[in-house]
């Protein structure tokens, strides 16, 4: 059993103020893997002291010293990344293949892409005769997942510590192994105490005091939408700035003129890392034409989808994360068979090959209707919803008929339709053709998937406050 009961506050691993053990469970067999400590108060004022002392004197810093910082840690997560990958595998199941190029490789992309912003971005502009600086946003409180853990955490932590801010990060309970080995990385790259704090806590302990702490300048979360509500109500009284990137409910709008892999390839994103992605294409929504085709197809590339165990190498899927998500899925399963969807592949239950674990089979529902709870919920799991449409203006209307507004897709050769579609449609990012975002795009949503621009120069900003001054030159 791995033991991780300390905290990492002001430069130091410590103790918490109160023993309350939390047992990390793998997925892959039900059994615990890791032990850690829940926050209570205490731990959490201690980080937000040391981080609010740490302040004045990191954000006074010079931008090239603070991209050193950065580039130290680069040079730790890249000798370490085998670890990480395997802490990844072992705590939320993502199999080992997987973890080591998607999931380790995403927090790789993101420390580099915010480099390359900090060292092109002006901290400092001339306005006619004002001069406008942008400065450390403060002490800030970054509230991370469990789905794509290094991911996120690099999503929040690298661009708040570049803009000159301090941090406290909370990652996910359920899955922390990977956000305590990032904070060896931060130690040993020579981070300042206090720059850099991290107290495990469920979200209604330490997320809510993070939250409501009047000494937390700035909140950055990314989760469910109904958490990123209260996250919003808590911050509220204490008028701290609240990103939030949350769900999703992705619409692939695959019409009659598109490449030939088009649906196979919608089918593979949305099973990849188990389902458990915000910006999954979910509902794919498909042109009348060629709507039988491609439930056909869609039902062949889930039949050869394998499933097997985390630590196995291969190109299968894992198991979902938790009991609770298991049966969260399960009883969605259940719900679109009840609601008259017709199930093609997959259904409710294990897997044949697994008598344990929180295994899902990848399941396809056809004819399925927007309003029904599959299309309407967001699952987080390895399920495709298949909806039939019959002109442009309908796939618009069912595609943007949804709370969440994250990314939605477009499959066609029609260069003039890509370029109505990408405007019309309500959401934070669109991909066409299987291509997706460039180094430094940024990440976020509309409507109940958020407010947040992650990566790029629009993260480092989001850490920034912008200060006018007029007068210096008289």
């Amino acid at each position: 059993m791995i033991d991780k009961r300390s905290f990492y506050i002001n430069g130091a691993w410590v103790s918490p103020a109160t023993a309350r053990d939390f047992d990390v469970v793998n997925p892959s067999n039900e059994e615990p893997c890791a032990i850690i400590s829940l926050g209570d108060e205490s731990d959490t004022n201690a980080a937000v002291v040391a981080a609010k002392s740490a302040l004045p004197g990191w954000s006074g810093t010079d931008v090239r010293d603070r991209i050193a910082l950065v580039e130290r840690i680069q040079s730790e997560y890249e000798k370490r990344s085998d670890e990480m990958a395997k802490a990844i595998s072992l705590e939320m199941g993502a199999p080992i293949d997987m973890a080591t190029a998607q999931q380790v490789g995403a927090g790789r992309h993101h420390i580099g892409d915010f480099l390359r912003a900090a060292k092109d971005f002006k901290f400092e502009r001339s306005l006619g005769n004002d001069k406008i600086i942008y400065e450390a946003a403060g002490v800030c409180a970054l509230i991370t997942p469990w789905n794509w853990p290094m991911n996120q955490v690099t999503l929040k932590v690298i661009p708040a510590l570049l803009a000159g801010c301090t941090t406290v990060l909370k990652p996910s309970e359920i899955a922390p192994l990977s956000s305590l080995l990032f904070a060896e990385f931060v130690h040993d790259s020579g981070a300042p105490a206090g720059v850099f704090n991290l107290v495990n806590g469920d979200g209604s302990g330490v997320g809510t005091q993070l939250c409501r702490h009047p000494d937390v300048d700035l909140i950055s979360f990314t989760g469910s939408t109904r958490a990123g509500r209260l996250i919003m109500a808590n911050a509220a009284e204490t008028l701290k700035r609240v990103y939030t990137e949350m769900g999703g409910k992705g619409a692939n709008l695959v019409f009659a003129d598109a490449d030939e892999k088009a649906v196979e390839r919608g089918v593979v994103h949305c099973f990849n890392n188990s389902g458990q992605s915000c910006n999954a294409p979910t509902r794919m929504l498909v042109e009348r034409s060629m709507y039988d085709n491609a439930v056909a197809t869609a039902q062949s590339v889930a039949e050869d989808v394998t499933i097997g165990l985390a630590k196995d190498s291969g190109g299968h899927i894992g198991p979902v994360v938790s009991d609770v998500q298991y049966d969260k899925i399960q009883k969605l399963i259940q719900k679109g068979i009840d609601e008259g969807a017709r199930l093609v592949t997959g259904g409710p239950g294990l897997p044949g090959n697994m008598a344990s674990g929180y295994f899902v089979k990848p399941t396809v529902f056809a004819d399925v209707s927007n309003s029904m709870t599959i299309a309407r919920e967001e699952i987080f799991g390895p399920v495709l919803s298949i909806i039939p449409f019959d002109s442009e203006e309908e796939a618009i209307a069912i595609a943007n008929d949804t709370p969440y507004g994250l990314t939605n897709y477009i499959q066609t050769s029609d260069t003039n339709r890509r370029e109505r579609l990408c405007r019309k449609l309500r959401s934070g990012m669109v991909e066409i053709n299987g291509q997706g975002g460039g180094p430094g795009r940024p990440f976020g949503g509309m409507k109940g998937s958020g407010n947040a621009r992650e990566g790029g120069m629009w993260g480092l900003e989001e850490y920034l406050e912008v200060k006018a001054v007029s007068g210096l030159s008289t």
